[in-house]
């Protein structure tokens, strides 16, 4: 394992995506359907990649909520808190049986879902994302106690409903937002954090995670990870990606062969805990 500070790839920061596609399309919508109809092609799988580490570090938190970033429509906390695959989620919602429902229909049905397959040792999350429509759908089904729209790369401060949460989080997770949400973010949260916490971040490789690791370790976070294991993401949507992704990872000092050469990104996962 690296320790903040030693052995890092790269020294670049996570403001640029280059080539990277974006799907600004499909993450508002007033349900998931459409997120997970245009995903399953790619077979985005970090979810599920993430779910095992992120319930290891639930369990190992020293109580709290447990704060998601760029939680969209909840699916870290499904597969966190409830006996579900992220296969299951693909079957369903993109069957043909709920292509006709309105979104208030498949919110009744995901509300019955979920409640029907809660773990018992079930952790309290949040949800922060910039998508107002999705972080609602998360919170009406039940998978978030509570929810925030708020963009804080825009340098504002949170809200202070917002505030008054981070003072019980005592877990953070990431898995979608490596490529866009840089220390700003993770500055404006730490600074109203009420308890000892940690992060947990799956991040892809074509982004250094050095700037953040280090806003971390000003909050008493120590960051570590292991670049030789890696988690893959999703299939690549055209070769032009894919250059970029090769090119990005090799800039950084990686390799890319056998993981973005041979077709997907791939994400490394950093856990940060407090240093004492």
């Amino acid at each position: 394992m690296s320790e903040s500070g030693t052995e890092w790839s790269g020294t670049g920061d996570t403001e640029g995506i280059g080539g990277k596609t974006r799907f600004e399309d499909i993450y508002d919508r007033p349900d998931p359907r459409a997120y997970f109809r245009r995903l399953a092609p790619l077979e985005y799988e970090i979810p599920q990649q993430a779910q095992a580490a992120f319930r290891r570090a639930a369990a190992e938190r020293d109580g709290g909520t447990v704060l998601d970033l760029c939680c969209s429509y909840g699916i870290n906390a499904a597969l966190l808190n409830h006996d579900v695959t992220l296969a299951e989620l693909y079957a369903r919602y993109t069957d043909p049986e709920v292509s006709g429902l309105t979104s208030a229909e498949l919110a009744v049905r995901d509300k019955e879902f979920y409640a029907a397959r809660r773990r018992p040792d079930a952790a309290p999350v949040i949800g922060l994302d910039v998508a107002d429509n999705a972080v609602r759908y998360a919170r009406a089904v039940g998978l978030l106690d509570d929810a925030f729209a708020e963009n804080l790369e825009l340098g504002v401060q949170p809200s202070p409903r917002l505030r008054a949460a981070m003072a019980d989080v005592g877990l953070i997770t990431l898995t979608g937002g490596g490529s866009y949400l840089t220390r700003r973010t993770f500055d404006a949260l730490l600074g109203w954090a009420g308890r000892p916490l940690r992060v947990s971040a799956f991040v892809l490789r074509t982004v250094s995670y050095r700037p953040i690791a280090d806003c971390l370790a000003t909050h008493g976070l120590r960051t570590a990870h292991d670049p030789s294991r890696t988690y893959p993401q999703r299939l690549f949507t055209d070769p032009g990606e894919q250059r970029f992704a090769v090119e990005a990872v090799r800039r950084l000092g990686a390799d890319p062969t056998g993981r973005e050469a041979a077709g997907r990104f791939h994400t490394v996962l950093y856990e940060s805990v407090p240093a004492y």
